[in-house]
């Protein structure tokens, strides 16, 4: 009989790990199932109760609610998700719980939820990632500007600990830590958070090992194993190793624990295909004009200030030598001139779509659905028009993003710092035949950083572009305000390589149930 772990879930944000671990099937046979999940931050919290209910309501009926995908294609108000299915809703707000970790009111409820998880299944497992803020190298920067801030004082750098007493408590049989890179080199007076963080999941249990066996995910010849770290860079894994088509680095730390462990490398997973871009997981989305967050944001209007920069941009780069970039200028005009003006907003659905046979965009794309949600344009002023113009005809022609010192004088933005260095790399364009940089809630901001490959939108990414980069299935909605929708997606762990973590961890613990069977 397949075994069937509970999943205690802490720092959920909107759901990108448990949504992994949630969806995993072996054979028809759910080994994971959420027993809670906690996040302070009202929208994200709403997000992922919305999830729960989704996943529940499936688990019931075998598929989506109408009111739902009504909903979803913005046919509706958002209805009453209890009048829809009592029971599924209540399950859901049982399971997603808006709690700030570390107070007594969460310590009670967990505590609960332990009770509930040991009489229902056999053994757990935690997952999660304590608030990265404190740890990131652009947190820590801006901290530094902060009058009278004391890293010793930020409660951010502490939040493990807040795991490490979950993990002590629930004593589960693995458990996953998230962060970001920053965690390695973070310090705290004077002293390492990751040397910290070591030394109290070491002091678990007794021995020379203590309760957990560490394990680092480590990829090779298109297959992850769960191997022996040898030094803090080896817990840091590449999302675009397991097909996200994002270069996306995390620390991720595996624990198993020692009754349950497996020799370092004994169970593996074949990974999802490298190598996938923008252009694969965001090209085939309808193409959208941007607003204009300035003077009169029409469809004409907009059509002719682009024409106008392409024009302009096509003159500057008139001589020879640049013939490139001349070229494609004139043909984004071209193309501006002739063509029917784009919508700041499309739901329509591609053509087959639903019936992709490729791992990730059936990973993403659900046939029950009636349209694209959440894919909308922001505004933008009209010097930054020129500029993601600029930038998406240089990465298209040139192969990589334009610093500072390759925009012409005429876009230059009035900043004192343009040309020194620390904002050269201020206009970003994401390569439509490269895996994208990786999607920050810094999206959340102005979307410099996130300017969409195709020039004749001249624009940033929308919610659900960056949730494809992401890779949020389709049916994946957010709520709350567009800026909190950016900085959930921002925040989230990619659930398409969440789901393969979850697959190589229940592989070891299969491998390891196995092996205790036979008397190995």
């Amino acid at each position: 009989m397949s075994s069937t772990f509970g999943v205690v879930d802490l720092f959920a944000g909107p759901g990108g790990l448990g949504e992994g671990f949630a969806s995993l099937r072996d054979r028809g046979h759910a080994p994971f199932r959420i027993g809670i999940s906690i996040e302070k931050e009202a929208s994200a919290h709403q997000t992922l109760t919305l999830r729960a209910f989704l996943r529940e309501y499936r688990a019931r009926h075998g598929r989506l609610p109408r009111s739902f995908i009504d909903f979803h294609a913005g046919r509706i108000e958002q209805p009453d998700w209890g009048a829809v299915d009592e029971e599924a809703w209540r399950a859901a707000e049982h399971e997603a719980r808006c709690l700030e970790l570390g107070t007594e009111k969460a310590s009670g409820v967990i505590r609960q939820a332990i009770s509930r998880l040991r009489q229902k299944y056999r053994d757990a497992v935690l997952i999660g990632g304590p608030p990265c803020q404190a740890y990131s190298l652009v947190g820590r920067a801006r901290a530094k500007g902060k009058v009278g801030y004391k890293p010793e004082e930020d409660e951010r750098h502490y939040l493990f600990r807040e795991y490490i007493r979950v993990l002590d408590r629930l004593r589960p049989a693995a458990f996953v830590m998230e962060n970001v890179k920053g965690m390695l080199s973070s310090t705290v007076e004077s002293r390492l958070v990751f040397e910290m963080l070591m030394e109290d999941l070491r002091s678990l249990g007794t021995g020379r090992q203590g309760l957990y066996e560490l394990r680092a995910i480590r990829v090779s010849d298109g297959k992850a194993t769960l191997s022996e770290p040898r030094e803090p860079a080896d817990f840091v894994v590449r999302a675009e190793d397991f097909g996200v088509p994002q270069r996306r680095h995390r620390v991720i730390i595996v624990g198993i624990r020692s009754d349950r462990a497996v020799k370092p490398g004994a169970a593996s997973i074949d990974v999802g295909a490298d190598g996938r871009t923008v252009g694969f997981a965001i090209g085939s989305l309808p193409g959208i004009r941007s607003g204009l967050s300035k003077g009169l944001d029409s469809a004409e209007n907009w059509r002719d200030l682009v024409v106008e920069a392409a024009t302009e941009l096509g003159k500057e780069y008139a001589a020879q030598r640049h013939s490139d970039l001349r070229d494609e200028f004139r043909a984004v005009a071209r193309k501006a001139s002739e063509h029917r003006p784009l919508t700041r907003t499309s739901s329509s659905l591609y053509k087959r779509y639903g019936e992709a046979k490729d791992e990730l965009l059936s990973w993403l794309e659900n046939d029950e659905l009636e349209s694209i949600a959440q894919h909308e344009s922001r505004g933008h002023m009209k010097t930054d028009l020129g500029r993601y113009l600029f930038a998406a005809v240089f990465g298209k022609v040139r192969g990589y993003s334009p610093k500072a010192d390759e925009f012409p004088v005429m876009l230059a933005p009035e900043h004192r710092n343009w040309q020194s260095g620390i904002f050269s790399d201020r206009f970003r364009v994401q390569l439509k035949d490269e895996p994208a940089t990786t999607v920050t809630s810094h999206i959340s901001k102005d979307g410099h950083y996130f300017i969409h490959p195709d020039a004749s939108q001249c624009r940033s990414l929308t919610v659900r572009e960056a949730a494809r980069l992401q890779t949020f299935p389709d049916d994946y909605l957010f709520l709350g305000n567009r800026t909190q929708q950016y900085v959930q997606v921002g925040n989230a762990v990619p659930p398409f390589l969440a789901r393969q973590i979850a697959r190589l961890i229940y592989k070891a613990l299969a491998t390891s149930r196995t092996m205790v069977k036979q008397g190995n």
